[in-house]
């Protein structure tokens, strides 16, 4: 499989205000994100998830080192705009995305900004916001919507650029339950159904476990890198990085210590359930 993103000695510093030192956030950090793949990238505030999520769409370039996407370097001027078609972008705050009074006029803005022709655009439009369940909702103004339903309108356009990857920068933080799971189904289906290289950032252990593979970041370095269950069975490591696992691991961690034979990959609750089950069938 080929690469989709590549880090290479990735160095980045914040410039500081008059008078102070610069903010380091990145020395030598090296990473690459297969094409196809579901990334979920976990660490404490700080430690400069959205940061490394800026660089792989170009808003930010590094002071050293390199990032490439699909082969194209972000360093050169002329690979701004392919790259910044190739990577789409979520952000936590849907109301941040949209720009326009129509649900259907909004989704259609970047491709209009692209050149795509009308009625092209008009087909993806329509494509995208079936794929995310709003189509019913194309004539709707988007400030009457639920949170949820608002961050489904702003990955529809994000779907209409038609980009390889999308890289999401805690999407469900402001969400409740129920708009979390509509958006993790969203996501989950991009990448099955679309083969859509996904690059989520979150807090929620649960999303995180849905991933093919989860790297979790600490003072700008990877500390953990692997599929779900091989991060989150390290309980301790991450007790150590101010992280936990997610509940069912955690349960099942607190009752190994009390004695009970139990697993530390199940990570979802019915695997949990029967794991629990034969531990005190035994």
């Amino acid at each position: 499989m080929s690469e989709a993103i590549c880090v290479r000695d990735l160095a980045y510093a914040y410039a500081a205000s008059e008078n102070e030192e610069t903010v380091p956030v990145f020395h030598d950090l090296e990473l690459s994100i297969e094409e196809g793949s579901f990334v979920a990238i976990l660490g404490r505030n700080g430690c400069g998830k959205s940061t490394l999520a800026k660089h792989f769409n170009a808003i930010l370039l590094p002071n050293g080192g390199s990032v490439s996407v699909f082969g194209k370097t972000t360093d050169k001027e002329e690979n701004l705009i392919p790259i910044r078609r190739t990577v789409g972008m979520v952000f936590q705050n849907p109301d941040n995305q949209i720009v326009a009074n129509v649900v259907e006029e909004d989704v259609a803005f970047a491709p209009e900004n692209l050149g795509v022709p009308t009625a092209e655009i008009r087909r993806r439009v329509d494509a995208a916001l079936r794929q995310v369940g709003m189509y019913e909702y194309r004539e709707h103004a988007p400030h009457l919507l639920s949170g949820g339903q608002k961050q489904r309108v702003a990955i529809a356009g994000v779907i209409a650029m038609r980009p390889q990857c999308i890289v999401l920068d805690e999407p469900t933080a402001m969400l409740d339950p129920k708009g979390r799971r509509e958006v993790m189904e969203i996501v989950s289906r991009l990448n099955r159904e679309s083969s859509i290289t996904v690059v989520l950032i979150t807090h929620h252990m649960d999303e995180a476990a849905l991933a093919d593979r989860v790297i979790v970041l600490h003072h700008g370095e990877v500390a953990a890198d692997g599929a779900p269950k091989k991060v989150f069975s390290q309980v301790e490591m991450l007790h150590s990085l101010g992280l936990v696992a997610p509940e069912t691991v955690e349960l099942c961690w607190a009752l190994r210590k009390a004695g009970f034979d139990l697993p530390l990959d199940v990570l979802d609750v019915e695997n949990c359930a029967q794991a629990l089950y034969k531990a005190v069938k035994a």
